[in-house]
């Protein structure tokens, strides 16, 4: 039971933060009309998701709701870093 209710902790957890990594898309758009933000947040988000994404995999028994939110990180975080530049 209790591991159930740790699952469940962790896939909430991870849509918490993909809703995060989300709220990166209005600053995406923003950097593509000229109005560049500041990079450095989200490459500290790129390198932080690279970094929990490697861990989730890496454990013996995969995390799959850590996997999966920082994976989302990356790809959002990565773009928004890129478009800041």
């Amino acid at each position: 039971m209790q591991e159930k209710y740790i699952n469940y902790i962790g896939w909430v957890a991870s849509i918490m933060a993909i809703a995060m990594y989300v709220s990166y898309i209005d600053q995406i758009k923003m950097n593509l009309t000229g109005v560049r933000g500041s990079f450095i947040q989200p490459l500290a988000a790129t390198v932080n998701s690279i970094a929990w994404a490697g861990y989730g995999y890496l454990k013996p028994k995969k995390d799959w709701p850590m996997i999966v939110c920082n994976v989302t990180g990356i790809v959002l975080s990565g773009v928004t870093f890129y478009t800041a530049l």
